[in-house]
């Protein structure tokens, strides 16, 4: 570790549904859902109002929509948008430090030490975040994010997590154990559900928890690599350096058994767990992969790996482990697996689109935002005029000017005529064909100059 906290982590808060509330001014202090409209749908982000229904991010939309009241807008996604806003946040970041890694559209890690003439003591380094908190909600129109700074990157992202919405925590050489220790350890990063389970069983809770095992335990526990990681980041261990635009090729998670498995019931819940961590991951640093991998180390340690790839890239969990399912059903399980890992590589950008499609084909996805608008209408077919159309998109009529889809169905789409400018707009009912009505690009946030 350093002796300084010179890394900053940043983490925009519930930003693609922040960025939805700044560009549709109706929706400001609303609950806001981002994500798969579909019967078969995610979410992606849940804005604070809709978390606080118990909405959150991997949910399925059904599942949020059941928890959510009357009133809730369940938008699909504008990718467009989200990397604009990102990007001007980013370019803030660089003016700070070269060495600026991005993990995802809303988070990256800061090296404040490779920048120049930056006071690393406590009261410097606050300023820099309270500054650069500010510069983030001036520059994107009021998006909010949550800073972390400190010794590694382990405890700026530690950090960036204890105050959220808009915080700014500093963690100062010395106290790492103190801020770390009481948390529940699903808070380490390589702590998904299987191991946290595995680790809930031998009386594991907490960071302190953890960092009262010993090596052997834990490798004996989880395997030498991960074992040994989990030891260290116990004790505040983290060595590893801002990487400058880092470029992902592959996004994958595995796991080592404490016994041999063959039982391939057993394997498919192991997979489709790795696959939901994998599809999650996708969707947070909004990319898309065309190549499944499953990883398989025999009782014997020889690994071998089989791939398949899709027609069309993908971030679903379900496609992701019914491809591994296949995959490992062909390679078979003589003899015991000791170790399986599912990832998914090819990557890139998701089109507009891929994440939010509308995904269960026999339903119109009618946004019921508030009153002014009639009940949804019964589950039908789309009409080939209303599937350009979906919730939360961008539009814009030759005489109502721009707006956003609310919702279509019965040959007839739903707009909201307003922008991240204006106050809170009129709503229009118009045919799904009509020729005024086209698509747009996303609304410039900012004020003329």
């Amino acid at each position: 570790m350093r002796r300084e906290a010179s890394i900053l982590h940043l983490d925009l808060d519930a930003f693609f549904a922040a960025v939805e509330q700044r560009d549709k001014p109706s929706l400001r202090g609303r609950p806001v859902v981002v994500g798969g409209v579909g019967g078969r749908g995610v979410v992606a982000t849940a804005s604070y109002e809709a978390r606080a229904y118990g909405a959150r991010s991997a949910m399925s939309t059904a599942e949020a929509r059941r928890r959510c009241p009357a009133g809730t807008a369940f938008l699909g996604g504008r990718f467009a948008a989200y990397r604009r806003t990102s990007d001007v946040v980013m370019g803030l970041l660089r003016e700070l430090s070269p060495l600026v890694e991005p993990a995802s559209l809303d988070e990256a890690y800061v090296d404040l030490a490779a920048g120049e003439g930056h006071d690393l003591s406590a009261e410097g380094v606050t300023a820099i975040g309270t500054s650069l908190k500010q510069r983030i909600a001036e520059a994107t129109g009021g998006v909010t994010g949550s800073v972390g700074i400190g010794t590694s990157k382990l405890m700026a992202k530690i950090g960036s997590d204890l105050d959220k919405p808009n915080g700014l925590v500093i963690v100062p050489p010395g106290t790492e154990l103190d801020v770390l220790h009481p948390l529940p350890v699903t808070r380490l990063g390589g702590v998904g559900p299987a191991t946290a389970e595995r680790l809930h069983q031998v009386g594991v809770k907490t960071v302190a928890d953890l960092a009262a095992k010993s090596l052997t335990d834990l490798v004996t526990l989880a395997g030498r690599a991960h074992g040994s990681g989990l030891y260290a980041l116990a004790r505040a261990e983290d060595d590893r350096a801002v990487v400058a635009d880092r470029e992902a090729k592959s996004v994958s998670a595995e796991e080592t058994f404490e016994r041999d498995l063959t039982d391939l019931d057993v394997l498919g819940r192991e997979i489709d767990a790795m696959a939901g961590r994998v599809g999650g991951r996708l969707r947070a640093s909004a990319f898309t992969g065309r190549t499944v991998t499953l990883k398989l180390r025999r009782y014997d340690f020889t690994t071998l790996t089989r791939s398949q790839t899709l027609a069309q890239p993908t971030d679903d969990a379900r496609l992701i482990a019914s491809t591994a399912r296949r995959l490992l059903a062909d390679a078979g399980t003589a003899g015991g697996l000791r170790l399986l890992g599912v990832g998914v590589s090819g990557l890139s950008i998701y089109a507009q689109g891929d994440l939010f499609a509308q995904e269960d084909e026999g339903a119109p996805a009618v946004l019921t935002a508030d009153a002014e608008l009639p009940a949804p209408v019964e589950a039908q077919p789309p009409s080939p005029a209303e599937t350009r159309w979906w919730p939360g998109q961008d539009v814009r009529h030759d005489e109502l000017g721009p707006g956003w889809v609310w919702g279509r169905g019965l040959g007839r789409v739903t707009v909201r005529f307003e922008g991240p400018l204006t106050a809170p707009g009129p709503v229009r009912t118009l045919a799904a064909d009509d020729p005024a009505l086209q698509p747009a690009d996303p609304p410039d946030w900012r004020m003329p100059e």
